[in-house]
This record gives C-alpha cells, structure tokens and sequence, in this order.
C-alpha cells in the first residue's frame, strides 16, 4: 500500500453511470471531489461485455444529467456506444475521474474515511460507492463437478460463439443475460436454456407507448415508498437481484431453436442434471447466473444477513457519511438501470452537500465551494 495520502470532502468509488451522474450533480454543487475507477479507461465495464449486446432500454432513457444520449429515440444502443458516450460525458463535464484505481479497502478512522488503493490512500468526509452490482461472478458449487471435457463460462466472461467448444451449448439462468446469450450461440451450435422463463408484463422493447404509460408507472409506483414496491424489491433481492425478461419472448426463442429445460439442480457422472431428470449432451455451459454482492472489500457495518448493503435510498444506515448509488433496487425497479442510477445519484448528491453543510463552518464552507 502507497503511503500517498491524498485528501478529499468526498470520494466515488466507481466511473460508472452512477459514479459519474453523483460526480455532475456535486460539481455543480461546487464541491471538491475525486472518482476512481478500477478500469483503464472510462465505460471499460461495458466494453468488456459479449460482442452483441445492446441496452434493454431505449436511447431516450440512457441519457444522463445535462446530456442527452445521441441517438434516435426508439433505438437500442449498443454496449460500445454506451461505453463511448460514457467517456464523452466525463470529458464534456470535465469530471475528475482517476482511471486505474481499483479501490482494495474501505474503512473509517474517527471521523473520516479511508480509501485504499495500490497507488495512493485517499481520506475523505463523505464517499460514495458505485461501483455496480456486477463484480463477484455467482456459480453454483456443483459446477466443480463437470467433466473436465465441458467449457465453463461466466456471462461476464462470454464475448461470442467462436470463443466455445465444438457441441451443445448449455445457458443456465433464463434471466435477460441468459436469454440473449442464448440466442447468440443458437446461431451457430444446439443450444438449452435452464431456468425459470418469465417475461416482464411490460418492456421498453414493446412498442412506443412505454413511454407514455408504463414507465411513469414503473418510475413512481415500483419504489420502496409504496406497498407493492416494497413487495417486489423483496421478491427481487430474494432471487438476488434476478428480473423479467424484457426483451426476448417464447417465440423468438422457439425460432432462434433454443431448448427451454428446467432449472439445473445437480450434477451427476460428470454432466448437467435439469428438473426433469434428463441430462443435457453438451460440451460448453454457459452461467447466467448472476453476481453476488461484491461489498466485501468495505470494512464497516453495512452488511446485511446477504451481505448487501444496509441503506435506505442509497443513505447507509449504520455509518455516517456512506452512499450508495446503482444498487439493486435501491429506490426503484430501474435503480440499476442508466435513468434510474441518474436519478437516485441527484438524491445523494443533495444529501451529501446538506451533511456536510451541517458539518462546516461557514467560512471552510465557501472555501471548498470556490
């Protein structure tokens, strides 16, 4: 560890949508802030996803704070252009983001928080982590049980079909991801989909009227503030963090020739074992399955029985000074998505600037606002 200390009124874990929508709203604010991001280069998280994907939601939502997304409404952009338009955000709100700085621990000494990376130690009154809920890839145990023979892959690890074995293809997790990499190696090889397949009532993809009656819905009844917002943010963490399917339906599956099979539950002489008994022949599996909390590098009590983070719209519950934004559910059904993360980063923001405020005199206070 670097014994550089480098000192800061809040610190962003994360160059993400989240990070760099906080990082807009407290530069307008006027305060002294620093984001570090584990990658080399901004949007690097969504360059690194499989070569075909393209966001679930329309143009029209995936703008952020003062930046409209360039593109035609009604149009899925794809994971470069996001990445692309992430990184020409950070330039055009000249944000301070320090790029190459993988946060390894965080911690609190009396009154400030410690910030640890490889390079240098960073101090800070208030920080917040947005970092996203993808980092900690979740496999199953068993999956140490198949046969040397099978492929095994994480979603975050697959790009396309030319990086797989000769055979079947085996996508565990009916969820968005697994759906869509499911049609995406049905193009070239056999392809099953375990997992319990269910599509979203209403999706962005439907057809244009989301807009006008849907998403306010989604936006405004779908929250920890309402009765059955509570209910499905439960439901939801409970699957951790699982959704319906917005985009792919039954039949495009049928005509892409993906295998719908029930939901793998062991493994047996080396191979799949699904619902029903039958055993797949593949030679490749492919795990959707999701990610597991990935808060474990934070050395304070925010931890819940499932190790996500004890907070309340993205205010830490338990430790003074600590935010979350682009947590699952952490406001609303689309808190991960890029205009829910928007959103609840312009709530913490606001947060930040009253805390501190209350800690300043007024004289440090137009200090740091110069």
């Amino acid at each position: 560890m670097s014994t550089s200390i480098e000192r800061y009124e809040t610190v962003i874990i994360g160059g993400g949508q989240a990070g760099l929508s906080t990082g807009y709203h407290l530069a307008k604010a006027g305060r002294r802030f620093i984001i570090l991001d584990a990658s080399a280069r901004v949007g690097e998280a969504w360059r690194r996803r499989w070569d075909s994907l393209s966001l679930f939601t329309p143009a029209e939502l995936n703008g952020l704070p003062g930046f409209k997304f360039p593109a035609r409404n009604w149009t899925f952009p794809t994971k470069d252009q996001m990445a692309d338009f992430l990184e020409a955000y950070a330039t055009r709100f000249q944000l301070p983001v320090r790029t190459g700085m993988r946060v390894e621990r965080l911690s609190k000494v009396d009154d400030r928080f410690v910030i640890q990376t490889a390079q240098a130690t960073f101090e800070a009154d208030t920080v917040v982590v947005a970092s996203g809920a993808y980092q900690v890839r979740r496999i199953p145990d068993f999956a140490l049980d198949l046969e040397p023979r099978i492929m095994q892959l994480h979603s975050s690890e697959y790009k396309n079909p030319a990086m797989l074995r000769p055979g079947a293809v085996l996508v565990v997790g009916a969820g968005n991801s697994g759906c869509e990499i499911a049609i995406d190696v049905a193009r070239t090889r056999k392809t099953f989909l375990a997992g319990r397949y269910q599509r979203s009532p209403g999706g962005p993809s439907r057809h244009p009227i989301f807009n006008v009656i849907a998403l306010p819905i989604i936006r405004h009844v779908f929250t920890i503030d309402t009765p059955l917002g509570r209910k499905a943010r439960r439901a939801i963490l409970a699957e951790h963090g699982g959704t319906d399917v917005e985009r792919v339906t039954r039949k495009m599956l049928a005509t892409a020739g993906v295998e719908l099979v029930g939901r793998v539950e062991a493994v047996r002489d080396g191979r799949p074992v699904v619902a029903d008994g039958s055993m797949p022949d593949v030679t490749n599996v492919i795990w959707c399955t999701g990610f597991a909390p990935g808060l474990d590098w934070i050395d304070l009590p925010i931890h819940d029985e499932h190790g996500e983070a004890r907070q309340v719209r993205g205010v830490a519950t338990d430790v003074a000074g600590l935010y979350f934004v682009g947590r699952p559910f952490q406001y609303s059904l689309i808190s991960e998505s890029v205009g829910g993360s928007a959103r609840d980063a312009a709530y913490i923001a606001k947060h930040i600037v009253r805390h501190t405020d209350a800690r300043m005199p007024n004289a440090a206070r137009s200090t740091v606002r110069a």
